[in-house]
C-alpha cells in the first residue's frame, strides 16, 4: 500500500493530497526503496547516503541553514496553505489561476520575453535534432531589469519545471523557498549533494524531507573547505541535461533581484533508443569529459546504481569538451600512476584512471583536447573571490594552461635557492605579469552597482591579503560587467596563444565554481615520508573547458601583438560570452579592490 501511494504523488492532481501523503511517508517507515535511475521516474527513490563523516568547514560568505534545505514539514504544510488561501483569492478576484499558482509572488520583469524556452518540447522518440542544447551552450543568466539579447538563460529555462523527473543538485548556498517555487516536488525526485558539519546534522536532513522524494549525498570533506561544486544532472523523457553553473541555489544568483549575473554551461545528451545502442556505445572508450564526470561523481559518494544509470545516454557530443573538478582531500603516491577502482567501476567491467584534482587536472584536461602550448599564452580570469594569492599559484594555473600537468611549477617551486629559481634564466614573474590579467571589482565598482556595497557580500577579498608583500598585485583588474550596474559572480577563464596572426591558434575557456585561490585549485608538495608529489584541495569544484573555433579565413592585419592579444578579436572564436568590459582599469591605490569585511 505504501509503494502504491508513494507512487501515486508523482501523478497526483491534488496538491494537499500529494503533501498528505509525502508527510505520511517520512514520518513513517521508508517504503521498499533501491535507487534512482536517470532513466525511469517510477521506481522506487535510493536509500540514504551513508555516512561520509566530513568535517566543519570554514565558509566565505553566509549561507542559508539547510537544516535540509529548512523543507521542515510542518513549514512545508503553512506554506502550501498560504499558496492555496492566495489562489482561491485570486480566482475570486481577477479569475487569472496562473500567476497566483506560483508560490512566491515576484516582481515582474520589463522584458517580454517569456518564462520557459518555447523550443525545449522534444519530441516523443529520443532524437538529438529535437535537443535544447545537443552540442552544448554557455550563457549568461538572466538578470531583472536588462535587455534580454539571446546569450542569457533563466533558472525555469534551465530545469523546466514541467518536465523535469530527476534531479542532482549541488550548491554551496541554498534558498529553500525559492527552490521549492522552481521544482514541481511532487513529480520530481530530488538528490542533494550538500555539506553537513556532523552525522547529527545529517540526520536531521534526512528526517525533515519526504524521503520517497528527496535524498542526500554528503561528500567527505577536509576541517577546513567547502562543497563548492555545483553540478546539476536533470532527467527529461528521453534525455538528460548536464548543467554546471558559476551561480548557487539562490534568488539573486539567478538574476531576480537585478543586481548580479552568472554563467552557465548545458549540454543535452540523448538516451539511446535501444539496449542494441547502449551496448555498442559501452563497447567504445569513453570520452574524457564522461570518464571525469563518472570519476567525480563516485567520489563524491553518489549511489553506484544512479551514477550507473548514465551509461544510458549518448556522450559522444561531450568529445569536444573537458571536464574539470577539483576533489576535497590529499592526493598522493600510486594515485599520480595506477588505474583506479571506483563502484561505477565495477558496475561497468572496466577501469577508469584516476583523475588528477586541481590545476593538475586542468594541465591534463588541456593536453587531451590537443590545446597544450609551448609559447606564450594570455590568460584572462574572471573570478568573485580571491584567497591569498601568490606567484606560485598563478606559475601553477598559468602553466596547467599551457597543458603542463603540474610538475613543471612544482619542480621549479622546489629547487629554489636563496630566493632565485633555477629556471635557465626564465623570469617567470616577469612574464606572469604580462600575460596574466585577474578581474575582482574595485570599491567604486561596487558602490555605484545597482545593488551597492549591501548586495555584494558574495563577492569575497581582504585587505590583509591584498597588504601581503606576496600578493601579485599587478596583475588585478576591475571588473566591470557589460551590463550596467550589475556585479559579477562568475567563474570564468579564457586562456588563447599570444601573438598569433592566425584563426587557427589554439585558445579555450573555462567555466565552472572555481575561484583563484589555493582552496579551489589545489597545491603540489612532496609528501613526507615518500618524497613523492602531492596535491591537497581544500574545496569540491567543478567546471568545464570549451574550445575556441577555428578560423582559417580570419585577417587580422595591422600589430598581431596588438590585436591579438586583446580578449575582443578573440570572442569571435569562443562559444562563451565574454561577460566584462574591456580594456580594463588596472587595480592599485587609486582604485582599490572591494574587500566585503570592510564594509
Amino acid at each position: 500500500m505504501a509503494e502504491h501511494r508513494a507512487a501515486d504523488i508523482n501523478g497526483e492532481e491534488d496538491e494537499e493530497e500529494a503533501l498528505r501523503i509525502a508527510i505520511a511517508l517520512s514520518l513513517g517507515k521508508d517504503p521498499n526503496s533501491t535507487s534512482i535511475d536517470l532513466t525511469q521516474d517510477d521506481e522506487p527513490a535510493p536509500p540514504p547516503a551513508p555516512a561520509l563523516a566530513p568535517q566543519p568547514v570554514t565558509t566565505a560568505a553566509p549561507s542559508s541553514s539547510l537544516s535540509a534545505l529548512g523543507l521542515d514539514r510542518k513549514k512545508m504544510e503553512e506554506e502550501r496553505l498560504a499558496r492555496q488561501n492566495k489562489r482561491k483569492a485570486s480566482e475570486l478576484g481577477s479569475g487569472t489561476v496562473a500567476e497566483a499558482a506560483r508560490p512566491q509572488q515576484r516582481q515582474k520583469t520589463n522584458d517580454n520575453a517569456p518564462r520557459t524556452l518555447s523550443t525545449v518540447v522534444p519530441s516523443p522518440a529520443p532524437m538529438a535534432a529535437s535537443l535544447p542544447f545537443p552540442q552544448g551552450v554557455v550563457k549568461k543568466t538572466w538578470v531583472y531589469g536588462q535587455p534580454r539579447l539571446g546569450d542569457d538563460i533563466k533558472i525555469e529555462e534551465v530545469l523546466q519545471k514541467d518536465k523535469l523527473e530527476l534531479a542532482v543538485l549541488s550548491s554551496f548556498q541554498w534558498d529553500n523557498e525559492w527552490l521549492m517555487s522552481k521544482i514541481d516536488f511532487k513529480r520530481t525526485k530530488i538528490t542533494y549533494v550538500a555539506f553537513a558539519a556532523n552525522e547529527a546534522q545529517r540526520e536531521e536532513m534526512r528526517s525533515s524531507v519526504p524521503p520517497s522524494r528527496i535524498r542526500f549525498c554528503f561528500p567527505p570533506m577536509l576541517a577546513q573547505g567547502s562543497m563548492h561544486s555545483k553540478l546539476q544532472l536533470l532527467k527529461y523523457a528521453n534525455y538528460l541535461r548536464i548543467a554546471i553553473p558559476t551561480g548557487n541555489l539562490v534568488p539573486y544568483d539567478w538574476g531576480e533581484t537585478g543586481v548580479m549575473e552568472n554563467m552557465v554551461f548545458i549540454i543535452d545528451l540523448p538516451r539511446f533508443e535501444n539496449l542494441e545502442q547502449q551496448r555498442e556505445a559501452q563497447a567504445l572508450k569513453l570520452t574524457p569529459f564522461a570518464e571525469d564526470l563518472f570519476y567525480f561523481l563516485a567520489a563524491q559518494g553518489l549511489d553506484d546504481s544512479l551514477v550507473s544509470t548514465l551509461q544510458k545516454y549518448d556522450f559522444s557530443e561531450t568529445k569536444r569538451y573537458a571536464f574539470v573538478h577539483s576533489m576535497a582531500g590529499s592526493h598522493s603516491g600510486e594515485s599520480w600512476k595506477r588505474t583506479g577502482e571506483s563502484a561505477f567501476d565495477r558496475l561497468r567491467g572496466m577501469k577508469l584512471t584516476v583523475q588528477h584534482p586541481g590545476y593538475c587536472g586542468l594541465g591534463r584536461a588541456v593536453s587531451a583536447l590537443g590545446l597544450a602550448s609551448e609559447g606564450d599564452i594570455e590568460l584572462d580570469y574572471v573570478c568573485a573571490s580571491l584567497g591569498a594569492v601568490n606567484y606560485d599559484l598563478l606559475r601553477g594555473l598559468y602553466f596547467a594552461s599551457q597543458g603542463d600537468s603540474g610538475l613543471k611549477e612544482y619542480q621549479l617551486r622546489t629547487t629554489t635557492r636563496k630566493g632565485k629559481t633555477v629556471s635557465g634564466g626564465y623570469d617567470d614573474v616577469e612574464t606572469l605579469n604580462k600575460h596574466i590579467r585577474v578581474y575582482f571589482p574595485s570599491l567604486q565598482t561596487v558602490k555605484e552597482s545597482r545593488g551597492g556595497k549591501n548586495n555584494a557580500g558574495t563577492i569575497c577579498f581582504q585587505s590583509k591579503w591584498w597588504a601581503a608583500e606576496s600578493f601579485p598585485h599587478q596583475v588585478l583588474r576591475d571588473c566591470q560587467s557589460t551590463r550596467k550596474g550589475v556585479i559579477m559572480h562568475s567563474k570564468v577563464m579564457f586562456v588563447r596563444q599570444s601573438g598569433s596572426r592566425t584563426g587557427q591558434s589554439k585558445g579555450f575557456a573555462y567555466v565552472g565554481s572555481a575561484n583563484l585561490s589555493e582552496s579551489a585549485w589545489g597545491r603540489l608538495v612532496k609528501e613526507r615520508g615518500t618524497g613523492s608529489p602531492k596535491i591537497t584541495c581544500r574545496n569540491w569544484e567543478c567546471g568545464v573547458l570549451v574550445e575556441a573555433l577555428p578560423q582559417p579565413d580570419i585577417d587580422l592585419g595591422g600589430n598581431s601583438s596588438e590585436i591579438h592579444d586583446d580578449l575582443s578579436s578573440f570572442a569571435g572564436r569562443l562559444r562563451v560570452p565574454l561577460p566584462m568590459k574591456l580594456p580594463p582599469q588596472a587595480l592599485g591605490r587609486d582604485r582599490t579592490p572591494w574587500f566585503y569585511m570592510d564594509g
